[in-house]
């Protein structure tokens, strides 16, 4: 088993607004590494009273009469978790010999391969003193990281007595300097994309430049679903003399929230290139850094500083874990939607949490529900698509909009609105009324336009309703982002449980039906390729016949390497490796049906793509 420097070798990713809003108090003081939203103030400054409350800490407002009030909560919420968190470390690392301490749950949770927990059990078992033990369990244990997610392209302007701020008050923009404000050592995960302005941003703050020592306090990491947006991400950065420490790859399809599909790329193949490539990428990477750095007079390190190559995606069993870790040579693995089910990892309201673990395979699905047009994960029986309902057969669709968030449609205004908002959805319609259409078309452009739900209260409101605190909003409901993995976790577990099942001392998954994480994602994405061809009038124009055949042929060729990955695998999956392979067998199939059926507008269209799938 791969040696790692972190205590785990999983960590937990960010999970919708409120998810993942304060686990690192629950989790990070047994070296588990977990992400916090810090899109939604409103969200952190509600939980930041509420812990202070808790903790018997001074709470005082930061009001929205403060020009820098984003900036301000997201700080002194970071702050307040950060001491929560160091004062329970402090706790355990004091809790020497005491039976069933958090001490001794630390080292029980730890992997077995762990250095730190076999030195541990040496120095128990050869009689150290406790001042010697205390000593040496001071100076290695660490913590788990306190991480936040920015979405990059949620920065939206702000305005006061509507005159518009400077960049700098942009939300994302705020968000970032609220972390760079605060004193945690940890890391930003920027996801969904880049966004210059915000990157370039960044060089502002010294704490994420390298001290003299090669140590940086906040790290930049960057969640990508291909080499090259790693690579094009990570020169970005260099040129600015800012270093990326972190390359999180993720699953177009088989994750939770947002889903930023690739064109038929598939993880293996994916994770494949970056272990063939990761050598390379940090070399240029780091000359780009050495040469910036040199030009601002600052430190310039002789070596690569350190770098980290992770994923998540759709991982259920110990053993894709472990796969993971070595074949791809990763740092770490992401487990996501299965600690929506674990109250001590998690906060998720009780009936919500009732739900997951009810839910089937039938009831997750891809929806359409998210403002921001991008394909979203959710749960059909979420109680606030059920309120949306409600309000759609009262002829009243749309939501008040209060936070604004998600604002990004210009159709009927200069100003951005949001398309899950009242005020867009009635234009929207009263467009939609003039247009003939039949009975059918209209039903179809109907729905999809209140089918927008407001993600923003929606992804918030679970950690309201879970600690008791009042809603936000008369507009009740709690939207929920689970990945597809969740269908084979059918209960509530432990903390401890769900750690024994990640490294193999237990097995909490029931199903033996699950297939292989890789062959679920390629299962979602031929229907995401289905369902892209059926949105299309046929016969197709030569730009979607381009489309689909470059996709079909991107699955196909994922196919071929799955099928020798998994052919030569001799310590892995040996016990399922034929339903594997004749699995693939069955999709590649499906993959040549979609070639052979698509009829392209011209008569003529010859390309290389064209004939290649034709003749398969």
């Amino acid at each position: 088993m791969k040696k790692i420097k972190t205590p785990h070798s999983f960590h937990i990713p960010v999970m919708g607004l409120s998810f993942t809003i304060d686990s690192p108090v629950k989790v990070a003081q047994y070296g588990i590494s977990s992400v916090i939203s810090i899109v939604d103030d409103f969200l952190v400054e509600r939980m930041r009273e509420h812990y202070c409350n808790k903790f018997n800490f001074k709470f005082e407002p930061i009001s929205t009469r403060s020009i820098d009030y984003r900036a301000e909560r997201i700080t002194a919420y970071l702050n307040l978790i950060d001491k929560i968190v160091r004062e329970k470390f402090n706790e355990l690392k004091n809790s020497l010999f005491t039976k069933g301490s958090e001490l001794e749950k630390y080292f029980d949770m730890l992997p077995s391969y762990s250095e730190l927990k076999q030195k541990f059990n040496d120095l128990v078992e050869n009689n150290f003193s406790i001042n010697e033990l205390q000593a040496w369990i001071k100076e290695n244990l660490s913590v788990g990281s306190i991480d936040v997610n920015i979405m990059t392209k949620l920065d939206k302007d702000n305005y006061k007595k509507k005159e518009k701020l400077p960049a700098e008050f942009k939300d994302a923009h705020a968000a970032l300097r609220g972390f760079a404000k605060s004193n945690l050592t940890s890391s930003i995960i920027l996801s969904a994309g880049i966004n210059p302005r915000l990157y370039s941003y960044i060089a502002n703050f010294d704490d994420f430049y390298p001290d003299e020592t090669g140590n940086i306090k906040k790290k930049i990491v960057v969640k990508v679903s291909d080499y090259r947006s790693a690579l094009i991400q990570g020169k970005f950065f260099a040129k600015k003399g800012l270093w990326v420490s972190e390359y999180r790859i993720e699953s177009g399809l088989n994750c939770g929230g947002h889903a930023f599909a690739t064109d038929g790329f598939l993880m293996g193949p994916i994770l494949e290139e970056f272990k063939n490539n990761r050598t390379e990428l940090i070399k240029q990477t780091h000359e780009i850094l050495q040469a910036s750095l040199l030009k601002q007079n600052r430190f310039v390190p002789k070596k690569p500083l350190d770098v980290k190559f992770t994923a998540q995606g759709g991982v259920g069993t110990s053993e894709e874990h472990e796969f993971l870790l070595e074949h791809y040579n990763l740092d770490s693995i992401g487990w996501g939607t299965p600690f929506l089910l674990v109250p001590d990892a998690t906060t998720v309201d009780k009936h919500t949490r009732e739900l997951l673990v009810k839910a089937k395979e039938k009831d997750l699905y891809l929806s359409n529900i998210s403002p921001l047009g991008v394909p979203f994960s959710s749960l059909r029986t979420n109680t606030k698509d059920a309120a949306k309902h409600k309000l759609i057969k009262q002829g009243k669709p749309g939501s008040s909009c209060p936070k604004k968030y998600l604002i990004s449609d210009t159709k009927f205004s200069d100003l951005p609105i949001c398309t899950a908002s009242k005020k867009y959805q009635k234009m929207e319609l009263d467009e939609l009324k003039l247009e003939n259409l039949s009975n059918d078309e209209y039903k179809k452009r109907y729905t999809k336009i209140v089918d927008k739900t407001c993600l923003c209260l929606g992804l918030a409101s679970s950690a309201l309703i879970a600690n008791n605190l009042k809603p936000e909003s008369k507009e009740a409901g709690v939207s929920v982002c689970p990945g597809p993995n969740l269908a084979y976790f059918s209960d509530t577990f432990s903390l401890r449980e769900m750690i024994d099942h990640i490294y193999g001392r237990a097995n909490i998954m029931f199903r033996k039906d699950r297939p292989n994480m890789f062959v679920k994602e390629l299962n979602l994405y031929i229907d995401y390729l289905n369902n892209k061809i059926s949105e299309v009038k046929k016969p197709f124009s030569n730009k979607d016949m381009d489309y689909f055949i470059k996709f079909a042929n991107n699955l196909e060729e994922g196919i071929n390497y799955y099928k020798s990955l998994f052919s030569n695998i001799k310590s892995k999956f040996q016990d399922i490796k034929l339903n594997i392979l004749n699995e693939l067998d069955n999709l590649e199939m499906e993959i040549k049906n979609i070639n052979y059926e698509l009829i392209p507008i011209d008569k003529n269209y010859q390309s290389k793509t064209y004939k290649k799938a034709i003749n398969l």
